[in-house]
């Protein structure tokens, strides 16, 4: 069993955005089943085969709000020469940064160094560490419910990145007033600024939402973004309560989402503000737990 220490030691964040990232562009190769959610979403199960391998993964993970940790869970890697099991909570977390951080180097200006963060949970750090792998991040607004949290959160990554100016931003409009990059990590049913907070030219990752009741970002982003991308179609379109509360409306069309591997294989244009939806796939789960399986051997 290998512990959340054991995780990070076998794969660093920039190690894991390259597997996600080749992972995406694989998924053609992937068989992957509607992840199982129970209890109204307080248990997960995840799984996916790469079948040129035969190399699968399963991932069982349990919330609780009020509990500590919220996140419990157990991943499962098997191969024909044996299995890997690990923590999935970690798993998890690295992998939904690294998504980010694919999204994140594929849409916003190269040049991008202003981040703004929403939301202090257990997703919360590895947006930052994600987003910095691939770009100059130099300043960090944070915004949480709990100022005390959201205070104790940004006194941790100022020493993990001693380089960046971390401020507690007082709104979630002030947070991403001035941003080039925002990451919504949050658990929220209403959307978490209005659209005219934001610059005009923005990367926005929104990956706390994954049931239909939950809402990060308002329609109006989804409807006047450039480039929506979002993890996979039929996905979004079961769990993302933004996403689905704008096709359903009428304010997005369903063909106009753009799947990431979609996108990486032929960049999209790029302008105005973008928009990178994600829920999770279980193919993320698979590129992090290969890399665990190669350490292993």
């Amino acid at each position: 069993m290998l512990d959340a220490e054991d995780v990070r030691k076998a794969v660093p964040m920039t190690a894991a955005v390259n597997a996600v990232r080749e992972a995406f562009l694989e998924l053609g190769h992937f068989e992957v089943p509607q992840r199982l959610s129970f209890g109204g979403g307080t248990t997960l199960v995840m799984s996916a085969c790469h079948t040129p391998t035969s190399t699968t993964v399963v991932k069982t993970l349990n919330l609780a709000p009020g509990r500590t940790p919220m996140i419990l869970g157990t991943l499962v890697w098997n191969t024909a020469e044996g299995q890997v099991v690990a923590d999935a909570v970690e798993v998890t977390t690295l992998r939904t940064g690294a998504a980010s951080g694919v999204a994140t180097d594929l849409l916003a200006p190269p040049s991008a160094s202003r981040l703004a963060l929403l939301g202090t949970g257990a997703q919360a750090a590895d947006q930052v560490r994600a987003v910095a792998a691939v770009r100059p991040v130099r300043s960090l607004a944070v915004f949480g419910r709990d100022r005390a949290r959201a205070s104790a959160f940004a006194s941790r990554i100022r020493l993990e990145f001693p380089g960046v100016d971390v401020v507690v931003a007082p709104s979630a409009a002030d947070a991403v007033a001035d941003a080039e990059v925002v990451c919504c990590a949050t658990s929220s049913s209403t959307p978490l600024f209005d659209v005219d907070a934001l610059p005009e030219r923005v990367h926005v990752n929104a990956i706390g939402s994954y049931l239909p009741s939950m809402r990060e970002l308002p329609a109006e982003l989804l409807a006047s973004a450039g480039c929506l991308v979002v993890d996979q179609v039929s996905a979004v379109l079961e769990e993302a309560g933004e996403v689905i509360h704008a096709v359903e409306n009428g304010l997005v069309a369903r063909d106009s989402l753009i799947e990431l591997g979609d996108a990486l294989r032929k960049p999209p244009v790029v302008s105005g503000r973008t928009v990178f939806k994600s829920v999770g796939l279980a193919v993320q789960d698979w590129a992090v737990a290969r890399l665990l399986g190669e350490a292993r051997v």
